[in-house]
């Protein structure tokens, strides 16, 4: 990234201004020390954006993307680790020292076949700009530590559950990020997923020779997609089970012995999907006992919890991106908009994850569209009002203990 004047780090980048005063300590004079940042920055990190769009990388391959984000935090000044929780394309950054710590959280893998559908992109420039923005803004490195995490495999692995597990958020009190989509709304309604892998097995034979020998391990299969339908019309809210079919046989001519389905299960709250993925084995099981079969049910994915919004920062942010010309409201009831490992950082620290239109309502992520759309104008402007929202609400939880106190008694509350 090209930076704007003689820049070596954060901690240089504004000492002429500080000159120790006291008073460039106030929150006014940081805010207004980060948009000066971010604009001064604007074509660095939409070049960022552009790049990674252009190069788009899949769940635990992010390699460029990952070199990318961390070679500019570790140029300015940031103490970069790779590979952290395991993860070959999972990286920290940190600026500072000690608590107060917030976390600034980066995106950056694409969609197979349809490249960044999902605006990653402009979620790691966004966490990468507000990172280096508020390091450079921040009177001193002892006033706490900005953390830049690279989170791999958001949308297959949950690269963030896997560092939540490893330890990266234990000593953070807020998670920050954006995400682009089709609706401006403060808060994500986000619910709990996973996947499981259910299996049964049969007993082969000829469909003509010797036909009642056999155990059809498909047509269990098929019954239990006929059973979890039945179940799906008195699922709570935000709960649901979609299933595919992994192995149906080998010939039309064998008695399938073996078939194997994998089964998305999503429900509003953890709770629920805990209830809903025993439903599940349940079903498996019974179907089992029905035809003959025996029924094999385990996780096939990480766990994705549910999302749990910290009002207390999420109204800060909106405030933030408010001057900015871009209004956020609560979301729709009733509407979800999928799942994510947000969900999972969610349960241990106060955290956002606003949603910022790039396109219009009318249309959908996860498209060719929108894929267009990140790299769009309009994705540009969000993405540099998105980075000052981040940059200013991570400020003042440096900044400010009462703030970080509100939310962390709201988040032990809930």
């Amino acid at each position: 990234m090209t930076r704007p004047g003689p820049r070596t780090s954060p901690r240089s980048a504004h000492r002429p201004r500080r000159r120790g005063d006291p008073v460039t300590r106030t929150p006014d004079l940081v805010h207004q020390a980060i948009r000066e940042e971010v604009a001064a920055r604007a074509d660095a990190l939409w070049g960022v954006a552009r790049r990674l769009h252009a190069e788009p990388e899949h769940a635990f391959a992010e390699h460029r993307a990952a070199a990318l984000l961390s070679g500019e935090l570790e140029h300015a000044g940031f103490a970069v680790e790779r590979g952290v929780a395991g993860m070959p394309t999972a990286f920290t950054a940190r600026w500072g020292r000690g608590r107060p710590a917030v976390a600034l959280l980066m995106e950056y893998d694409a969609l197979p076949g349809l490249g960044h559908a999902c605006g990653h992109n402009l979620i790691a420039a966004a966490g990468l700009g507000a990172a280096l923005a508020v390091a450079a803004a921040m009177p001193q490195p002892s006033d706490g530590t900005v953390l830049a995490v690279g989170t791999p495999a958001e949308e297959g692995g949950g690269g963030k559950a896997v560092e939540v597990e490893a330890g990266v958020f234990d000593d953070v009190d807020a998670a920050l990020m954006f995400h682009p989509g089709v609706y401006s709304w403060a808060r994500a309604p986000l619910t709990a997923q996973v996947q499981y892998r259910v299996a049964f097995h049969g007993r082969a034979a000829h469909p003509t020779g010797n036909p009642t020998e056999g155990v059809d391990a498909l047509a269990a299969l098929v019954e239990l997609f006929n059973v979890l339908a039945v179940l799906g019309r008195r699922l709570p809210e935000g709960s649901h089970v979609q299933g595919i079919v992994t192995h149906g046989g080998t010939a039309t001519n064998i008695v399938p012995e073996y078939a194997e389905g994998l089964f998305g299960v999503r429900a509003a709250t953890t709770t629920a999907l805990e209830d809903l993925t025993e439903r599940l084995r349940v079903c498996a099981e019974g179907v089992a006992r029905a035809t003959g079969t025996t029924a094999e049910v385990e996780r096939a994915t990480v766990r994705y919890e549910h999302f749990r919004d910290s009002e207390v920062l999420s109204d800060r942010f909106a405030a933030h991106l408010a001057r900015a010309g871009i209004p956020l409201s609560p979301p729709t009831p009733g509407v979800y908009l999928g799942s994510s490992d947000i969900g999972n950082v969610s349960t241990r620290v106060p955290a956002i994850h606003p949603f910022v239109a790039i396109t219009g309502e009318d249309g959908s992520d996860h498209t060719p569209e929108f894929a267009e759309a990140a790299a769009s104008p309009r994705a540009r402007e969000v993405l540099l009002a998105a980075t000052q929202a981040l940059a200013c609400t991570a400020a003042d939880v440096l900044l400010s203990g009462e703030l970080r106190e509100k939310a962390w008694a709201r988040h032990r509350a809930v």
